[in-house]
This record gives structure tokens, C-alpha cells and sequence, in this order.
């Protein structure tokens, strides 16, 4: 079944995205108030992008598009990957929710990977 006719909550990649954005706003609120209007502000339009991207892509029916846009959301999270770079030099948050929460990034790019991928083969006729 093609995912997009379901409901933006129904769908898997949103999904992880969402959960992904909402452990990065913990991190968020682990950092000091000198970074308030720095890292702070750069972390919550990165990651708040990130879903606002894949929710675009929901609502757009051609191919081009649908990539375009996870290719916008996959950049921001390699934006939150370099953040967290940041928090991991600077002693920001715990050395191992960070790197768990880098795991989560990466994973959450393979999956943008994965569906641009079925975007590809589905616009060639290959499922």
C-alpha cells in the first residue's frame, strides 16, 4: 500500500522524525544559558525542520517533490548531528545520551535514505 494515502501520523518516517525531534529537545533543555539564543535557537529550527519537511512531502504527489524535500529533512538532521558534536566538545548533556542520540540521527538518515530510494524505483515502475 502507498503510504501516503494515510493520515501525516500514520506515516512511519514522520514517526521516527517526530521522536528524533522530541529527544532533541531534551538535550535542548539541558544546555547552559549562555547558549540560549545560539545552540539552542540553530538546534530547535534544525530539528523542527526536520518534521516540517517530511510533512511537506506528505502533502506533495510528485516524485521530484517527495525527494526534494526529504533531502531538505535529511540535511537538517545531519545539522542536529554537527549540534551535537558541538554538546559532545563542550560537555553539554551526558557523553552517552549524546552518542545515542547520534545513533538515532544516523539511523533516522538511512530511513530518508531508504524512502528517497523507494520514491526512485517507484517513479521508474519498480517497487
Amino acid at each position: 500500500m502507498n503510504e501516503d494515502k494515510y493520515r501525516l501520523d500514520d506515516f512511519g518516517l514522520y514517526n521516527k522524525a517526530r521522536q528524533f525531534r522530541q529527544n532533541v529537545y531534551k538535550l535542548i533543555r539541558q544546555l547552559p544559558p549562555e547558549e540560549r539564543y545560539c545552540l539552542n535557537q540553530q538546534m530547535r529550527k534544525a530539528s523542527v525542520s526536520i518534521t516540517n519537511n517530511i510533512a511537506e512531502r506528505h502533502g506533495r504527489w510528485y516524485y521530484q517533490e517527495n525527494m526534494r524535500f526529504c533531502r531538505i529533512a535529511r540535511g537538517s538532521v545531519e545539522e542536529i548531528l554537527d549540534d551535537i558534536n558541538v554538546c559532545l566538545d563542550e560537555g553539554y548533556g551526558s557523553k552517552s545520551d549524546n552518542e545515542q542520540l547520534k545513533g538515532e540521527g544516523y539511523n533516522l538518515v538511512a530511513k530518508i535514505n531508504s524512502y528517497i530510494a523507494y520514491l526512485r524505483r517507484t517513479q521508474q515502475g519498480n517497487k
